[in-house]
């Protein structure tokens, strides 16, 4: 995604709403138990503008694109409720990041601001795994979907970096971000594009195809092709 400065004012609302697609049985863990099986990904997050995200809400930073956006570049928003949904994970829904409690592994759009809240899809993946290493079994992938994994994340990008007024996505509300093409073209969000941003997301690593069957993520067999090896403490799980 495009995180030359992260869409700072997405409501906390349009989380509310995204935590109406998962089930309850799903909560955000966050990201540091999702690294002990894809250490790979991990440290390529590490670097990434997402990783980042909550950087551009401290005050004295980003300051040319605040002033563009009518902010106060000497604020610090990284407490105000109305900005920090952008720049962390599961805000708004079980197990997600509080102003009150901040937890530093929701801090930043991880693993889970994409791929859904993982506590349950998580022991699928590790009991996947182990059985793969063990015997080669394979385990379909609707038993993911069933546990809240997300293959098809558009609309999470999208209630981010297209909810301002006038936006093409359907689900844009107030309160409307203020960093919109308006003030600045960098700023217009195409997902066909932003998802093969390796300054934004993690780079891909090769997967031992634990998981088979549909849904197959639409651009899995893209990113696999020039994938690199993962370290050896990677499993089988599914980007």
């Amino acid at each position: 995604m495009n995180y030359r400065v992260v869409s700072a004012f997405a409501a906390a609302a349009v989380f509310l709403v995204l935590a109406g697609t998962a089930s309850a049985e799903g909560t955000f863990e966050g990201r540091k138990k999702c690294y002990n099986c894809h250490k790979s990904q991990g440290e390529s997050w590490d670097k990434t503008l997402h990783a980042k995200a909550m950087e551009s809400l401290k005050p004295n930073t980003r300051k040319e694109a605040k002033l563009k956006a009518k902010l106060d570049p000497k604020k610090d928003y990284t407490k105000d409720k109305d900005c920090v949904g952008c720049h962390v994970t599961g805000w708004g829904q079980e197990g997600g990041y509080l102003v009150e409690e901040p937890e530093k592994f929701l801090i930043g759009v991880g693993c889970e601001s994409c791929h859904g809240a993982g506590s349950a899809y998580r022991k699928i993946h590790r009991k996947a795994g182990e059985a793969f290493e063990k015997s080669q079994k394979t385990t379909p992938r609707e038993k993911l979907v069933e546990a809240d994994q997300d293959f098809e994340f558009v609309e999470k990008c999208n209630a981010c970096h297209l909810n301002y007024e006038g936006s093409p996505w359907k689900g844009a509300k107030k309160p409307y971000t203020p960093f919109t093409p308006a003030v600045d073209k960098k700023y217009a969000f195409d997902f066909e594009k932003a998802v093969r941003n390796n300054k934004a997301l993690h780079e891909h690593f090769k997967l031992a195809g634990t998981f088979t069957g549909d849904p197959m993520p639409k651009f899995h067999e893209e990113f696999q092709k020039d994938a690199k090896p993962p370290v050896k403490a990677d499993s089988g799980g599914e980007d």
